[in-house]
Parts: structure tokens; sequence; C-alpha cells
């Protein structure tokens, strides 16, 4: 007889606790009862899996010693709230709120790069998620870096609003309905117009002129392949795409690697969707599980140079099913 999980879902009216619960049901993960979980202000709605319609609890009066399995979709305050009760009350929590990524007892996790990092989820009993962009990335990179060592990224990114929730969604649609009729402007979520725009900052400016949306990449990237040395330089964008993250990608590699060769060990690589044509996020990548690579080719200026595009669905695959892959291989091999 398989084993099954009481699993709970906090924030599950974000973008990524609904997408989480879907993908729940799509990947048919053991699920005993689900317990949708959000704030005071959120809870009282229904939520619909295998079927059925679930109230949606508040986290405050939830009994977390009712779930094996925890899954936190909410921002950083709700995970420092709820996040160590429920891991006292025996719950294994898979956290995507970014507010234990760089703590080194907890493992941070890309389940095609780095799945062993899973062995030391007791310490803690939180395994973090890692930002959407980095788990696109090294999902595509870590082929490449097995076979010939990378030593240098170069990223640009290309983010959809997606990215900050239900509330960037809101206001590029009602900037866009406002500009084709010809009304004023309101920005508060972005500091700027986003539709019909490109907004060349994510996030707050750090000392060295970079912001903390590419200070991420940096020290997560670090992290999940174990590697300090590596360099990465990004410049993250948002920019006017309800889904989908895209990335312009520039590595350097410690041995030469021809892009027929980066083609074939792409070409079965777990999570990636190899394209002939350059992917694009809305067409190819939005409501898909796959990171979508394609205009692979030799750096002009640089000998061990690669150069590639990538796509893939920020809040599905960058957020909502990372997570559950993370908890498939937890529970196959760790629990």
């Amino acid at each position: 007889m398989s084993r099954v999980f009481d699993v709970a879902v906090v924030g599950v009216s974000t973008l990524v606790g609904e997408a989480l619960v879907t993908l729940l049901a799509e990947r048919g993960f053991p699920v005993g009862t689900l317990y949708p979980l959000d704030t005071a202000d959120q809870a009282g709605g229904r939520v619909e899996f295998k079927g059925s319609h679930l109230r949606v609890g508040d986290i405050a009066r939830f009994d977390f010693s009712q779930a094996q399995l925890a899954f936190f979709c909410s921002d950083a305050d709700v995970s420092a709230a709820w996040v160590p009760q429920a891991t006292a009350a025996g719950c294994v929590v898979i956290d995507d709120s970014g507010l234990f990524r760089l703590e080194p007892d907890v493992p941070l996790v890309v389940t095609e790069v780095n799945p062993e990092a899973l062995a030391c989820w007791r310490e803690r009993r939180i395994i973090a998620n890692p930002n959407a962009s980095t788990v696109l990335m090294l999902t595509a990179l870590k082929p490449i870096h097995d076979a010939v060592g990378i030593t240098r990224i170069n990223v640009a990114t290309y983010q959809a609003v997606s990215g900050v929730g239900r509330e960037g969604l809101e206001e590029l649609g009602r900037q866009t309905a406002a500009l084709l009729n010809m009304q004023g402007l309101e920005t508060p979520v972005f500091s700027r117009q986003i539709a019909f725009n490109i907004l060349p900052h994510i996030g707050e400016l750090e000392d060295n002129g970079y912001t903390h949306e590419e200070m991420k990449m940096v020290r997560e990237t670090r992290k999940i392949l174990g590697d300090e040395a590596i360099g990465v330089n990004p410049t993250t964008v948002r920019v006017p795409v309800f889904y989908g993250h895209a990335m312009a990608l520039h590595i350097e590699t410690r041995d030469r690697i021809t892009a027929a060769r980066a083609r074939e060990l792409l070409q079965n690589a777990a999570g990636v969707d190899l394209s002939e044509e350059a992917p694009s996020p809305v067409t190819e990548a939005s409501g898909e599980d796959a990171v979508f690579v394609g205009r692979i080719r030799q750096d002009i200026s640089h000998s061990n140079g690669l150069d590639m595009w990538l796509v893939g669905d920020n809040v599905r695959k960058g957020g909502a099913l990372n997570c559950i892959q993370i908890a498939q291989v937890l529970v196959k091999g760790y629990m």
C-alpha cells in the first residue's frame, strides 16, 4: 500500500499557491487530506481539489500537527511567523518565500540540479525553493556545467509581472486598458509605467549597484552549484508580459564546448525542451512545465563562450512545480 501525506498549502490564494494545488492533482502527489490555508483576510473562500471544494482555513487557527508536509507560498513575513511553528509540530516545510534560501543548514534545491542536497532535510525540516529565475537558468545550465564546467555566467533576464504576484497582473491589465482608452495611469505596484514599457531594475539597489533580485541570482547559483568561485553577472528587467520569464545567457566554460555538443547535452536533459527556433515566454512557455532553450551559438567574442536564449513559466515551473518536485524526491528517497 503506497504512503499518503496530509498536506497544508499556506498562501493558497497566491498565484504560486493556486498553481501548486492544481499541480498536486495533475501530478498525482499522494495527498491524503489537503488543508488550504491563508491569512485571515484571505480565509473563508473555496479551493477546488480533485473534484471537491475545500474551504480555505485561517493559518492562525491551524494545528500543523495535522499535516506531515507544508508548502509555504506566501511572503517572508508569513513564513517568519509560521514556519517555526509548523516544523516544531513535526511538519516538513517547503518554503517559496525566499526567507531561508541562504541559511547554511537549509537545502536550496532545483530538482534537476542538486537533489542530493535534500539528504540533510532533517536538520531544520525546511527546504527552500529558489528564486524563479535561478530555477529556470540552472535547469538549463546544469548539463553543460557537468560536462565542461561553467566559470562565468552573464545573464539578462526579462521577467513577467506575475513575478510580483496577482497585483502585478492587475496593474499591467489596468494600465494597458487605460492607455488604449487615452486615460491616465496609476503606478501603485511598479515604480513607473509597466504597460508598453520595460523597467531595467527589479528590487532595491544594494551597495554594489546591483539590485536585490540580481544578487539573489548570484548567491543562489553559488549555493546550489556548490561553487563560490563561479562568476555570475546578472541584469534583471521587468517587461510587460503576464506569465513567463526569458533570459539571454552568455556563459564561459572551463573547457571549450561547441554549440552542437551543447544541443546534444540539452536534447535529453531533464526539464528542458530544446527548440530549433527562438522560443517566446507567451507562445511556448506559459502554462508549461519545461524550460525552453533555443538560439544556442558560439560566442564570437570568446573562445570558450557559448550563448543561448531560454524561457520558462515563472509561476508554474519556477515556483509551484519545483516545490512539488522537491516533495516528490523527498518522500521517495528521504522520508
